[in-house]
């Protein structure tokens, strides 16, 4: 598919063990072949909202979408048209993308849904977010909607004093963070953890700012916080912290990881590895992603790609992210800044390189940072965002991506550099395709093809080519397509050219003289 573009705070406790920024790779993950992206960069029909997606879950092949908006569309609908109610929550079909009737609307407080985790078994949805009544029910921040019935549950009412950002859950454990201060009246300072019926647990930690991230690594004994915060239960922590996730002790922090004005908005694990993505504001900041070891916090790689990461996604070997990344030049397979943005990457896990898949959403509306929110569901990519633009086409709030190769290379502009009696040479700018790297150009004389190329190019690189064709004297019309193996471009622009015939050099008197005495001497 083508694209167009145009407070001070005291040092680390004794007690807390600092991890190490030693970077090496694992041999199992050295040895291990990257493979291919699992999505094309061509975008499913898919359903609008009105508004900014903030989260998305996945669960028993539906995907819940939550948010700050009022309407749903359907896929190719303009703004106001055929509008379909949901208030900041809605549910599809993830493989056919088909709106559910599943619909309890979130309003008050700031009338948002932040954050969205399904229960490992599929039962149990939990929704975080700024709001006050589900329907006509008085709830505060946090809820469970019961996934078989798409009903509010009563067994799961934690009293939550401001927005709840992220949720996750572990056993019989449901860890909230955000900006709150106090759960049921009691202290609990931006990271909490509950039961599954919503009791207040006695996992207590101190942090100084809003949390925005939650991973638990249980079997490795720890929470993964992230957020705006510099100091965790007492001590500096920027930006990144293990808790135990019994008592909410710190287990390591990261000191180095992380620049001021950088804050973590996601985490993930995978395997044996813990990623982090990062979003910054003002100079030296880091926008990138990380990724370190479960075993003991150190870090395995460190990309520097600019553009205020908003969520990341291990699936099938690969980093996908979202993001709005601009100035890639130092991570391998990256792109220079030229002005523009690719909002959608995928990335080794073995060494961070960004392999060639680039589907891409405009900056959109709220603060522009474009995607949000990313997850998988039946071998289906969703993304939901700020974006209104899917791969320069109309296309708000949310958008998808299955295994199927649909769109063709851009068609390149064919001219004429040179004619010589006996040949043509051709010329063209390479095009290139948002997820093959490798294309394909045929060139046509008079119809029939007489030249194929291949090469390599990019949406920052993209060759001159050339073909220089051997051709008898007289008008010939050429053109020119191009193809990724699966799906082939329309025709170029058709250029007509008249090659001149060879000339045979014209005697002189001399030199007739000459060959007439020696025809005329005996043999």
């Amino acid at each position: 598919m083508r694209k167009r573009r145009t407070k001070p705070v005291a040092r680390v406790a004794a007690t807390a063990l600092v991890c190490c920024t030693t970077v090496l790779l694992d041999a199992p993950f050295a040895a291990a072949a990257d493979g291919t992206p699992a999505f094309s960069a061509d975008p499913l029909s898919t359903w609008q909202t009105d508004g900014i997606v903030w989260s998305l879950a996945a669960a028993n092949g539906v995907v819940y979408v939550g948010g700050s908006f009022d309407t749903v569309r359907p896929p190719g609908a303009a703004p106001g048209e055929r509008q379909v109610a949901r208030r900041n929550f809605a549910a599809f079909d993830a493989e056919t993308g088909k709106l559910l009737p599943c619909a309890p609307t979130f309003t008050g407080h700031h009338h948002t849904v932040r954050a969205l985790k399904a229960s490992p078994d599929g039962r149990v949805l939990y929704v975080g977010g700024s709001f006050d009544h589900v329907g006509s029910t008085r709830v505060a921040n946090a809820v469970a909607l019961d996934i078989t019935g798409c009903t509010l549950r009563k067994d799961f009412r934690p009293s939550v004093s401001a927005t709840v950002r992220a949720i996750e859950m572990t056993g019989d454990t449901v860890y909230l963070g955000g900006d709150f201060s106090r759960i049921g009246g009691q202290l609990r300072k931006r990271v909490a953890a509950v039961t599954a019926k919503g009791a207040l647990l006695p996992f207590q930690a101190e942090v100084d700012q809003p949390v925005r991230a939650l991973s638990a690594a249980t079997s490795h004994g720890r929470l993964f916080v992230g957020g705006d915060f510099e100091s965790v239960n007492g001590q500096a922590a920027r930006s990144l912290v293990t808790l135990n996730p019994g008592s909410g002790k710190t287990v390591l922090a990261y000191p180095g990881w992380f620049p001021p004005q950088s804050s973590v908005k996601t985490i993930a694990r995978y395997k044996d590895r813990f990623y982090v993505g990062a979003e910054g504001h003002g100079p030296g900041i880091f926008d990138g992603r990380i990724a370190g070891r479960l075993t003991n916090g150190s870090m395995v790689w460190k990309d520097t790609c600019f553009g205020a990461t908003q969520a990341i996604l291990p699936y099938k070997n690969l980093l996908y992210s979202a993001s709005h990344a601009h100035n890639c030049n130092e991570t391998p397979g990256g792109f220079p800044d030229r002005g523009d943005r690719q909002h959608l990457l995928v990335q080794s896990l073995e060494d961070r390189r960004i392999l060639h898949w680039f589907p891409d959403t405009n900056d959109g509306i709220g603060e522009h940072v474009g995607p949000r929110a990313l997850a998988v569901s039946k071998g289906v990519l969703w993304a939901g965002g700020e974006f209104t633009r899917v791969n320069d086409v109309p296309q708000q709030g949310l958008t998808r991506f299955g295994s199927r190769d649909t769109g063709a290379p851009e068609v390149p502009v064919l001219a004429v550099s040179d004619t010589d009696p006996g040949s043509v040479t051709l010329t063209w700018r390479a095009t290139w395709d948002r997820d093959d790297a490798s294309l394909t150009y045929r060139v046509y004389r008079d119809g029939k093809a007489v030249a194929t190329k291949t090469q390599e190019s990019t949406y920052w690189k993209l060759p001159k080519m050339t073909h220089t064709d051997a051709v008898a004297a007289g008008s010939h019309q050429y053109t020119l397509e191009v193809t990724d193996g699966t799906n082939t471009s329309a025709k170029s622009n058709a250029v007509t050219v008249t090659v001149p015939a060879k000339t045979v050099p014209a005697q002189t008197a001399p030199a007739k003289a000459a060959k007439k005495q020696v025809e005329g001497e005996p043999k």
